[in-house]
């Protein structure tokens, strides 16, 4: 049992840079986060990893590997928003991926309108993601997304999901609907249509 826990601890800190309560929750390890913590607190005793309040909110039983924390401050922009005209960073993983903070260390943001369809770290959902936060929500198959975001984040998290279209990443995908309305009615298929996305009696389409 030790050397299981020691084991996980070890893929945990590889895996999730930062390792939390959340986290390892959201991993499903049998025994939860209690074997785990013990392994962490001894490495951090030892000098093996690093313990901290690194990521706000999410209280202080963090652990990182040094070069992991070097790296987050290497990174860390001088204001949240970064400075204006600044390109923004957009990426699209799998809703489950570990890279992927909501659900797990992070609770999903509230969605701003009423709408059936909730994210979830399911299989085959997709999440994209723009300095960090979340914009867009891509329900398995792709007919239906959720957004997270009317500002400046949008264009860079519609392009990105575009990008990936095109090279062969998610192969072809329709999108049907949007926050709960048809695309065509939603402010959002303006966005994809200037992304490449193309009508069709379905919805809005775009091939690798």
């Amino acid at each position: 049992a030790t050397l299981r826990a020691q084991a996980q601890a070890e893929v945990l800190l590889e895996r999730h840079g930062v390792v939390t309560r959340g986290a390892v929750t959201a991993e499903r390890l049998p025994g939860g986060f209690s074997p785990v913590y013990q392994v962490l607190r001894a490495y951090e005793e030892s000098g093996r990893c690093r313990r901290g309040y690194f990521v706000e909110g999410l209280g202080g039983a963090q652990f990182a590997l040094p070069g992991a924390v070097d790296r987050m401050r290497a990174m860390a922009p001088s204001s949240p928003d970064g400075p204006p005209g600044e390109e923004r960073r957009a990426v699209v993983l799998a809703a489950a991926d570990p890279a992927n903070p909501y659900g797990a260390a992070l609770p999903w943001p509230a969605h701003p309108g009423e709408v059936a369809h909730k994210p979830g770290r399911k299989a085959g959902a997709l999440v994209v993601l723009v300095d960090g936060r979340l914009v867009l929500y891509v329900e398995r198959g792709g007919k239906t997304l959720l957004s997270f975001a009317d500002d400046d984040r949008l264009r860079p998290a519609v392009d990105a999901l575009a990008l990936a279209v095109r090279d062969g990443v998610l192969g072809k995908l329709t999108v049907e609907r949007a926050d709960g309305e048809p695309i065509v009615d939603s402010p959002l298929g303006a966005a994809l249509e200037e992304a490449g996305f193309h009508p069709t009696p379905r919805g809005l389409r775009l091939r690798a």
